[in-house]
């Protein structure tokens, strides 16, 4: 039986994908502008706004230099210092340009004047990012200014920038030329974003670092659901559990993290109530803590106290704990305080064992722990009073003033085509971040998402449980056996069936994920060959293993083989083989990016099974040709 659990792909919902730096493939737009954002060296207006067709003005230019440099924390509002008979006591960059001209990036003109408000010139801004890495003029062979271009064309300054000499410098040039300083070698040949603390890697700067080094939180919002930030809110983006929203959408104890350079708020809903059973490593300084069967980090002083042996929780008490944006406990309240509805399938259910594992009066009345695969794709631990549930049993789990209520629920079904882009099914809505969980009779479950469905037309016997968000969308849906997914999916190397006598036996060989294992069944033998095939569980044992259907694969993408002139869907997780045939005829396990249908003989196997959103190659056999 096969338990897979999807990881939540959403810890910051704007990392880019980098490309890489060079003249072969220059890293995208949007990623040097996001980086450049992300590190405040050039930030929009109150609405975002990059104004990139802008030009730049020398003041300006040097205010993006100090963000990006090791001085960017330093500088204050202005001193009352006036270097240039231009720059007044008070103007707004004052203290940039006397940091400029103190450390000889930019210098003054000799009628005493700075002129903060010309605009600056390639061939200017250049020379003062040579000497902002180190460059001083015995490294430059020529004169000015050509001996500055040639010099930061060599180094990789220019590379992507369009102006040229004499042209003055708008917004947009000055992404590409401070990512470009960001990724260049220093005079002493380290690279100038590692010198800051920057992680760079073949040329590309690491944008998910970056931000994540730049973002503030957590914090929990407030009763009314209000988040504080130091910007404004007008025009900002706000992702909650990874979807696009808006600040309305925030509710009481949700976490919230905030980037100020990107004027982006990230939301946080998930929250696990149940027994607290036990602290790591001590309960004077827990730094992790098992709550519903699962143990989670702690994350932050405010939870490690209140979890502490001098705060308000103990093993055995009903607790809810607050999830940031890793998965992480960023804080302890009371279950009354945020009541809990869970819906899932039971894996398993037994009496207690005693209760003199938990402490509290709460737990005293503890008779059976039941694991539910819950909706969301975890498997929590609940302790109840009531009787054991079967394995598979469709149940609700509510946890409310203190007490846990497990119950078995009856089926509400639908029926329908998913649409093409994963977003609506049986005439409702999927709501942003719904939970689907395919389940089968005896406790094997897989959470999906909502394109694993696209296309697929459900019957009412492929839906066991649906429930509705307040806005009346589709927010939980319990499938039975729709996909397919659920199935251990393996390659038979060896078969060994024995029909002769009464009591029919045989003996397996297979391959799964790259590993090979052995089976053997007294009684019964199972009627398939060498080839794909699928595992078919009933309560935790072997009940069938059904043969997979092969077809010859003329062409292969990441997503669909072809065959002849039929299109057949790759399972996300599809195995491939490449099978040897020089010598023993082992298998190997590889990749889809190591094999092609111009190289090598392909065969593909699929699930002709009968699940409606099946049909899907799981396995994948290349021979060389």
């Amino acid at each position: 039986m096969k338990h897979r659990l999807t990881a939540l792909a959403a810890a910051l919902s704007l990392v880019l994908t980098l490309g890489c730096v060079g003249t072969a493939s220059a890293v995208d737009q949007s990623t040097t502008l996001e980086t450049i954002r992300a590190l405040g060296i050039m930030v929009g207006d109150d609405q975002g706004d990059m104004k990139l067709n802008a030009s730049v003005t020398r003041a300006e230019f040097v205010t993006m230099m100090t963000a990006a440099s090791s001085y960017q924390d330093t500088i204050g509002v202005g001193s009352g210092v006036s270097l240039f008979k231009d720059v007044k006591s008070g103007h707004w960059a004052g203290e940039y340009i006397k940091l400029a001209v103190e450390q000889n990036w930019m210098c003054g003109y000799v009628d005493g004047t700075f002129r903060p408000e010309n605009t600056i010139t390639l061939e200017e801004a250049c020379t003062a990012l040579l000497r902002l890495l180190g460059y001083d003029s015995g490294s430059l062979a020529g004169s000015f200014p050509s001996a500055q271009l040639s010099k930061a064309g060599a180094i990789g300054l220019l590379d992507d920038v369009t102006a040229s000499q004499g042209q003055t410098l708008t917004r947009r040039d000055c992404v590409t030329l401070f990512y470009n300083l960001l990724v260049s070698d220093t005079s002493g040949g380290a690279v100038y974003g590692t010198t800051l603390g920057y992680t760079v890697t073949n040329g590309e700067v690491d944008y998910s670092a970056l931000v994540n080094s730049n973002t503030k939180g957590p914090y929990v919002a407030a009763t009314d659901g209000g988040v504080t930030v130091p910007f404004s809110t007008s025009g900002i983006a706000v992702y909650r559990n990874g979807s696009a929203a808006d600040l309305s959408a925030v509710k009481q104890y949700d976490v919230y993290y905030y980037n100020s350079n990107l004027r982006t708020v990230w939301v946080y809903s998930d929250r696990v109530t149940g027994t607290l059973t036990s602290l790591s490593p001590s309960k004077t300084s827990p730094t992790s803590a098992t709550v519903a069967g699962v143990t989670y980090p702690v994350a932050t002083s405010t939870a490690a106290y209140k979890l502490s042996s001098q705060g308000e929780f103990a093993p055995g008490d009903l607790v809810t704990v607050l999830l940031g944006m890793n998965g992480d406990i960023v804080d302890v309240i009371s279950p009354q305080d945020s009541e809990s509805v869970y819906y899932g399938v039971v894996v398993s259910s037994a009496k207690a064992a005693s209760s003199s594992s938990t402490t509290s009066s709460a737990a005293a009345s503890v008779q059976v722990v039941t694991q539910v695969a819950c909706t969301d794709g975890t498997v929590r631990t609940f302790y109840h009073s009531g009787s054991e549930l079967a394995a598979g049993r469709l149940v609700s789990v509510s946890v409310a003033q203190g007490d846990t209520t497990v119950k078995g629920i009856s089926g509400k079904s639908l029926s329908g085509t998913v649409n093409a882009d994963g977003t609506r099914f049986a005439g409702y809505d999927l709501a942003p971040g719904v939970e689907i969980l395919d389940t089968d009779g005896s406790g094997g479950y897989v959470r999906i998402y909502p394109s694993r469905l696209a296309g697929a037309t459900l019957t009412a016997g492929d839906v066991r449980y649906y429930t509705l968000d307040s806005n009346g969308d589709i927010n939980r849906l319990v499938l039975n056996e729709a996909t397919g997914d659920i199935n251990p999916y393996v390659y038979l190397t060896k078969v060994e069936n024995d029909f002769e006598d009464m009591n029919a036996s045989g003996s397996y060989q297979y391959i799964r994920n790259g590993t090979t294992y052995s089976i053997s069944s007294s009684g019964r033998a199972y009627g398939v060959s060498t080839g794909g095939a699928a595992l078919i569980y009933e309560d935790g044992s072997l009940n069938s293993i059904r043969q997979l259907t092969a077809v010859g694969i003329d062409a292969l993408s990441d997503l669909y083989a072809v065959s002849g002139n039929k299109q057949y869907a790759l399972d996300e997780g599809v195995q491939v083989l490449l099978r040897d045939t020089t010598g023993a005829r082992d298998y190997y396990a590889t990749t889809l990016s190591e094999i092609n249908a111009s190289e090598y003989t392909l065969t593909g196997w699929y699930d002709n099974l009968g699940y409606s959103a099946g049909g899907r190659i799981r396995l994948i056999v290349a021979t060389k040709n």
